[in-house]
C-alpha cells in the first residue's frame, strides 16, 4: 500500500501533459518498471476505464490500485493522484483571482508540451505491439481513426470497435466511418457571471463527472457550452484560463473544476467542484472493477475488450498526431522535443524527471519574459 500511495503521489506531483501522457506514465511505472501488470492486463484495464464516465487516466489509476491492494488501494491510488493536482490548481486559482492573469501557465505549457509528445510515443510503441497483434485488430484501429476524424465521439468509437471484434467483422468499423456525421463547433461568446451557491457548483460538477466520457481533452467544449453559454457562470476567457491551468499542472486535467470552483466561490467552491467532479469516478471505477472481474472470464468479453483496446491505441495515436502538429512549429519546440527523445529513448531517463524539469524551465522562462 505504501509503495502504491508513493507512486501515485509522485505521479500527481509530476505527471504533466494530460490524459494520454498520464496513461503512458502509468504504463511505464506499473508495467515496465515494477511489473505489477502485464501489457495485456494493462490494456484490459485501460479499455474498461475508457468505457465508463469520468477522467480515464484517474480511473485507470484506481483500477491499478484495486488490482494491487484491493478496495483500499482503489481509494488510495485515486486520492494520491487527485489531491496534489487539485491543491496546485487551487493555488494557481487564488493567484489568478488576485492578479487577473497567469502568464506562468502559458510558458509552462509551451515548455512541457513538446516533452509530452515524446512521452506518449514512448508508451504507444509497446501498447500498439500488444493491442494490434492480429489483422482484424489493425483494421479496427484504422476504422477507429477514420470514425474519430469523421466526428464520432470517443465513447461511440470505442463501443463500435468492441462490437466489431465481437462479431469478427472488422469491415463494419470502416463502414461506420464512411457514414459518420461531422461535428459542429459552437462560437465562443462572453457571459455575465451570476450569483451561484456551493451546492449548485457541486451539483453541476457531479452531473458532469457522471456523464462525461473520454478524457480531459473533451472538457473544453462541454464546459464552454454549459458554463459560458447556458449558465453564464464564467466568461470565455476565464474558462480558457481554467482549462489551461488544468493542462499546465501535473495530475488529472479534470482539476480544471477546482479552478472554476475557486473563481466562482473561493475555497468552498473549489472543494465542492473538486469533490463533485471526482466522486463519480470512484463510484464508476468500483462498479466496473467488480463487473470486469466477473466478465473477464468470458470469451465474448475478451473479444469485445480486444476491439476497445485496438481503438484506444488508435485514438492515442491520433491525439499524438494532433498535439505534434499544433506544438512543433518552431525551432525551440523542435529542440525540446528532440532533446526529450534522446533522453527517453537513448539515455533512458525517467519521463517524470524530464517533464518536471521542463515545467521548471517554463516557469523560469515566464519570469524573464514578464
Amino acid at each position: 500500500m505504501s509503495e502504491l500511495i508513493l507512486l501515485f503521489l509522485r505521479l500527481g506531483l509530476t505527471a504533466f501533459g494530460g490524459p494520454a501522457a498520464h496513461v503512458a506514465l502509468i504504463e511505464r511505472a506499473c508495467v515496465r518498471e515494477r511489473q505489477w501488470l502485464s501489457h495485456d492486463e494493462f490494456l484490459a484495464l485501460l479499455g474498461v476505464s475508457n468505457l465508463i464516465p469520468g477522467p480515464t487516466s484517474t480511473e485507470l489509476a484506481m483500477h491499478v490500485g484495486r488490482r494491487r491492494a484491493g478496495w483500499p488501494g482503489l481509494v488510495a491510488a485515486g486520492l494520491a493522484f487527485i489531491v496534489p493536482s487539485a491543491m496546485i490548481v487551487g493555488v494557481l486559482a487564488a493567484i489568478y483571482v488576485a492578479a487577473g492573469d497567469l502568464p506562468l501557465v502559458r510558458y509552462i505549457v509551451l515548455a512541457v508540451q513538446p516533452v509530452v509528445i515524446v512521452v506518449i510515443l514512448d508508451a504507444l510503441v509497446p501498447l500498439s505491439r500488444n493491442a494490434l497483434r492480429t489483422p482484424p485488430a489493425v483494421v479496427v484501429a484504422v476504422g477507429a481513426i477514420a470514425a474519430s476524424l469523421a466526428g464520432l465521439s470517443e465513447i461511440l468509437v470505442l463501443m463500435l470497435a468492441g462490437l466489431t471484434l465481437l462479431v469478427t467483422r472488422p469491415s463494419f468499423a470502416v463502414a461506420v466511418a464512411v457514414i459518420a456525421p461531422a461535428c459542429v463547433l459552437a462560437t465562443v461568446r462572453d457571459g455575465v457571471v451570476p450569483a451561484v451557491t456551493d451546492t449548485e457548483v457541486f451539483a453541476y460538477f457531479f452531473r458532469t463527472g457522471s456523464l462525461l466520457f473520454g478524457s480531459g481533452y473533451v472538457l473544453l467544449p462541454v464546459l464552454e457550452g454549459d458554463l459560458v453559454h447556458n449558465l453564464r457562470w464564467l466568461t470565455a476567457r476565464q474558462l480558457l484560463d481554467a482549462v489551461a491551468a488544468g493542462q499546465a499542472t501535473p495530475g488529472p486535467v479534470f482539476t480544471t473544476a477546482t479552478f472554476v470552483g475557486y473563481v466562482l466561490r473561493g475555497v468552498p467552491g473549489a472543494v465542492a467542484a473538486t469533490v463533485g467532479m471526482f466522486l463519480p469516478a470512484f463510484l464508476f471505477a468500483a462498479l466496473s472493477s467488480v463487473a470486469f472481474e466477473r466478465l473477464n472470464r468470458s470469451t465474448l468479453m475478451r473479444r469485445f475488450l480486444a476491439g476497445v483496446n485496438a481503438a484506444a491505441v488508435a485514438l492515442i495515436a491520433l491525439t499524438l498526431f494532433s498535439l505534434a502538429r499544433a506544438t512543433l512549429q518552431g525551432p525551440v519546440t523542435l529542440a525540446i522535443a528532440l532533446s526529450a527523445f534522446v533522453l527517453i529513448f537513448v539515455v533512458r531517463t525517467s519521463p517524470m524527471v524530464i517533464l518536471t524539469g521542463a515545467a521548471v524551465c517554463g516557469a523560469i522562462w515566464s519570469v524573464f519574459v514578464t
